[in-house]
């Protein structure tokens, strides 16, 4: 498998502020919804230049959260987004990552006119559910990634070595989990199971772990992922490396390293299909910065197998 860096862009909204802390890319309209993991809004990134959608009310009167500011413990830390279809549409459905109770939240966006709308819930429950599923407990869960498989989502547990966790995934009932995500049933009645555990390498003795996952026509998956020093699923640690790799089933077909510049390791996040082709994939990537005052990226990836 061989990784092409074909162009990239700094995203920053018309206003000049930065998208802050980019975590994932889904397709939305005429365009594509990038997560912010630090924030209530995302962005909407199209051709005409990128606007921000509000996914969330603001949090204890906060629109934006930091560390510095002694807020991250707010933050929605939305990890995933996958396309679904649910009783009020065809939208964008943004998790949270589950590394703690604040962080297991759902939005379930839609494009529809005049603007964008969005709904909330608590999913606490389903949550639980997994966690059980990956038999570990909740306080390591953190899922950075899900794709969808026909009547299912594949939601991605990023590992931690530290932590003696694997790369994972487990199955969901997509359809359940859209109804689950517009109220109209409860979290723990969303079934979840066939879970799947990765070894993706090593890079300086830091073992890569999944960051996002896309699925592919042929029913494989590209993950990426990102070999992160940090000895918890909440703080950041310093990242070595990081890689695209290809999953048939629970088996790992490839793993390539992404280009580098110069010092620089870009930390995908969100990975999103563009097109596919006979010898590869193109794919969009948003890189998080892990600063919020320097604007994430997007990057056009080309891969070839």
């Amino acid at each position: 498998m061989r990784i092409e860096v074909e162009h990239e862009a700094v995203l920053r909204f018309a206003t000049g502020e930065p998208v802050r802390a980019a975590s994932a890319i889904a397709p939305f309209g005429e365009g594509w919804l990038v997560a912010q993991d630090d924030a209530t809004h995302a962005a909407w990134h199209r051709p005409g230049g990128t606007t921000p959608v509000r996914v969330l009310p603001a949090i204890d009167g906060h629109e934006v959260f930091s560390s510095v500011a002694g807020t991250k413990h707010l933050k929605p830390d939305f990890e995933a987004a996958c396309e679904i279809q649910a009783d009020e549409g065809a939208g964008v459905l943004l998790l949270g990552s589950g590394s703690t109770r604040a962080r297991m939240r759902s939005s379930f966006v839609t494009s529809a006119a005049p603007s964008p709308s969005f709904v909330v819930a608590d999913l606490t429950g389903l949550y639980d559910t997994v966690a059980d599923a990956l038999d570990m407990p909740v306080g390591h869960l953190n899922l950075e990634g899900a794709c969808r498989r026909g009547d299912r989502l594949r939601w991605f547990q990023r590992g931690n070595a530290a932590a003696g966790v694997s790369s994972a995934s487990v199955d969901v009932d997509v359809r359940a989990l859209g109804r689950a995500a517009i109220g109209q049933i409860r979290p723990e009645a969303v079934s979840a199971g066939t879970v799947r555990r990765y070894d993706l390498g090593a890079v300086r003795g830091v073992p890569l772990a999944v960051t996002d996952a896309v699925a592919l026509p042929d029913g494989r998956i590209l993950v990426s992922a990102a070999a992160e020093n940090t000895p918890n699923p909440v703080d950041d640690g310093p990242v070595v490396a990081a890689a695209l790799a290809l999953l048939d089933d629970d088996r790992v077909d490839a793993v390539a390293q992404l280009p580098q510049h110069g010092d620089a390791v870009q930390k995908i996040e969100g990975l999103a299909l563009a097109s596919a082709e006979h010898d590869g994939v193109r794919l969009l990537a948003v890189v998080d910065a892990d600063d919020p005052y320097i604007p994430s990226t997007i990057s056009h990836l080309r891969v070839r197998w």
